[in-house]
């Protein structure tokens, strides 16, 4: 505030100076406007003199130099050349007037002292002598006019040069004084005017400006104190995770540079744990955002209760956080850490009234052993958690170099599926259902597979989950809607009326709100009658918002296709939306049907699974059927559809055919 003042005050003083300025300009110009108006107006004069009187006088003037000096002031033409210039200056401003030969003569003058002077060094007569008139302005204590002595006059004296007629050469010098007193004074008095105008402005400006600047000077300490905040506020949000309040990835990034250099310093040992959430995604589809929100800051407590206070604990990623391990004793004491931190996280925690288990796999780089810059730490920390997860998950590994080979084959899949969709690779299975009682086929059930190239047929485990991690089920899925309706209507066309088909849904695929949409898209481009046509869900698309899934799989239910729901008893949500949701079949799981015979408790949840299907009027398919007792116990038990390698293999589209022609075979023989 003491700056801003002091800038007003510097400032209003070189605005006075400069005012101070330009008001001496101001009187120059006006002075000099005032010369500029007299020298006209003396010049006029000149040439009404020239006009009249000066023809009777010419020839004199020019020969003065023959007459005596003394004898100039009393010369009969010289009074009456007085007499004439008396009256032609009367009324006017002019107080004297006097004639100069071209050698600086004083010819003439109203004042009869000066008569006889000589002027030819004085620059006024030198330039009017050369046609220039030339003029001054002066303040005179005393001066003789022609009435007498005057005092304190502004007089402006113009030298004037005399011509015979407009471009003739000059003949004499003409020096006028006029009194210019009263103008000087008026132009005195506007100047004083002015300026106390401009000075009163000014101070009141000051004083304006003064309080302006002071209100500046507190909006500026009040917005000071908001832009501390808000780079307070941007520095935080560059290096912390608002979710958990941990330090985010840019932060490790910085943090594990400067750890590694301390440690080259010190040549000690550290090591970094790269920590990721197993099933992650299947708690956020299960349960929503809002829950796989409240396991991330879960974990990350209880993350935080585990490390040391010198160790440095990062949220990284979605679900991956990073530890950062300095002066480590021994190779080992990262894996203590991990194993502190599997015990911690495989205790259930309560979110949003659901109890989870939300276990970890740990990946562990140590350096110097593994690697010795930031990049390839990170990269070799990654890639143990990555085989973590691939041997089982809630455990840690620490890294060896025969991790690459394998994270090289996962990135290859990845680059792969990549192209997959745009090359055409993908192609669809079909696994015929058949009726429980005849075995006739009524449905088949679309499968993706991929057909890579040069790996050839690609497993659906080991890429349908990157599909899924890499944000590309939603693109194949709408690629699968297409094609198995526009291959269940190829089979229409030749003769297989009736058969209908179900394509799976991942919970992704149905909450983009495009589900809708893209099962249209598919009817309309294959023109199959929208009864054909089954939808496979998981129950896990139901637990995030009843109410927008009701309201979904109404709109798909009045487009006129089936709904079934997809490994069921395996799921996290309640029965509840069995009566709440449209739904026309449930699919007992495989893990149920394999292990029937021997099973009584499997066997048990068939029959409660069929006796509530039974009640709720829901047709019931079982999957996994693989031989003729798990058929007869599902039949005995109401199972409507049987579905399994006791009736067929997942079979390419070409071969389906062949199947539905053996099965009109028998049922004529």
């Amino acid at each position: 505030m003491i700056k801003s003042r002091r800038y007003v005050l510097i400032t209003s003083v070189v605005g006075l100076l400069a005012v101070v300025v330009l008001l001496f300009i101001f009187q120059r110009l006006a002075f000099q406007s005032l010369l500029d108006h007299e020298t006209k107006s003396n010049i006029t004069l000149t040439k009404v003199f020239s006009n009249t009187i000066w023809p009777k006088y010419s020839l004199f003037i020019q020969r003065t130099s023959q007459i005596p000096k003394a004898d100039l002031p009393s010369h009969y033409i010289v009074k009456r050349l007085h007499e004439d210039v008396i009256k032609q200056m009367a009324g006017s401003s002019v107080l004297k007037v006097k004639i100069y030969d071209l050698n600086g003569l004083t010819v003439f003058s109203t004042d009869p002292k000066q008569i006889g002077e000589y002027k030819s060094e004085n620059s006024g007569f030198l330039s009017a002598k050369n046609g220039v008139p030339a003029s001054g302005i002066s303040i005179r204590d005393r001066f003789d006019a022609f009435e007498g002595v005057i005092a304190d006059r502004n007089l402006v004296s113009s030298y004037i040069p005399i011509r015979a007629r407009e471009g003739a050469p000059v003949e004499a010098v003409f020096e006028v004084y006029s009194d210019v007193t009263d103008l000087a004074a008026k132009l005195e008095r506007f100047q004083w005017e002015i300026s106390g105008w401009v000075v009163g402005t000014l101070s009141l400006l000051y004083v304006i400006l003064f309080v302006v600047v002071r209100r500046a000077d507190i909006t500026i300490q009040r917005q000071e104190k908001v832009r501390r905040a808000n780079e307070a506020k941007i520095h935080y949000q560059a290096y912390y995770d608002s979710l958990t309040d941990l330090p985010n990835r840019v932060s490790f990034g910085e943090r594990l540079g400067e750890a590694i250099k301390r440690a080259k310093r010190a040549e000690r040992m550290l090591g970094v744990l790269y920590i990721d959430i197993d099933e992650f995604k299947l708690v956020n589809d299960s349960f929503g955002h809002a829950t796989g929100d409240g396991v991330l800051r879960g974990v990350a407590q209880r993350l935080r209760s585990c490390i040391r206070e010198t160790d440095m604990l990062f949220r990284t990623g979605g679900d991956e956080f990073t530890v950062i391990i300095e002066g480590l004793e021994c190779v080992g004491s990262p894996g203590a850490l991990a194993t502190r931190i599997i015990d911690a996280t495989t205790d259930p925690m309560l979110v949003n009234e659901h109890e989870l288990i939300a276990t970890v796999s740990i990946g562990i780089a140590v350096f110097p052993k593994d690697d010795v810059t930031v990049e390839k730490l990170v990269k070799d920390a990654d890639t143990a958690m990555h085989r973590a997860k691939e041997v089982g998950r809630n455990q840690y590994q620490y890294y060896s170099p025969s991790m690459n080979d394998q994270a090289s084959e996962r990135l290859a899949l990845e680059i792969g599926l990549k192209q997959a969709l745009r090359n055409n690779e993908f192609l669809l299975y079909y696994q015929p259902r058949v009726a429980a009682d005849s075995e006739d086929i009524l449905a088949v059930e679309a499968l993706l597979r991929w057909e890579h190239p040069q790996w050839g047929l690609v497993q659906p485990n080991a890429f349908i989950p990157l599909l899924e991690r890499m944000g590309l089920i939603n693109a194949v899925g709408k690629w699968v809607l297409r094609a198995a309706c526009r291959q269940v209507k190829l089979w229409h066309e030749t003769g297989f009326t009736g058969l209908r088909v179900s394509v799976n849904i991942s919970p992704r695929q149905f909450r983009t709100g495009l589900l809708v949409d893209s099962v249209k898209d598919a009817l309309s481009r294959s023109k199959l009658d929208p009864a054909y046509l089954e939808l496979e869900l998981t129950e896990g698309v139901f637990v995030d918002n009843i109410d927008d899934t009701a309201t979904t799989m109404s709109e798909l239910k009045a487009l006129g296709v089936s709904i079934s729901i997809d490994d069921f008893g395996t799921g996290y949500s309640s029965l509840k939306y069995l009566k709440l949701l449209p739904i026309d079949y449930l699919k007992i799981d495989r893990s149920f049907v394999s292990d029937l015979a021997e099973n009584e408790k499997d066997a048990a949840i068939i029959k409660s699974i069929a006796a509530l299907a039974h009640s709720l009027k829901i047709k019931l398919v079982a999957e996994g059927v693989e031989d003729i007792k798990q058929a007869e116990f599902l039949r005995s038990h109401d199972c409507h559809e049987l579905q399994g390698f006791l009736f067929s293999t997942p079979v390419p589209p070409q071969d389906i055919p062949i199947v539905l022609s053996k099965q009109k075979i028998r049922r004529a023989v």
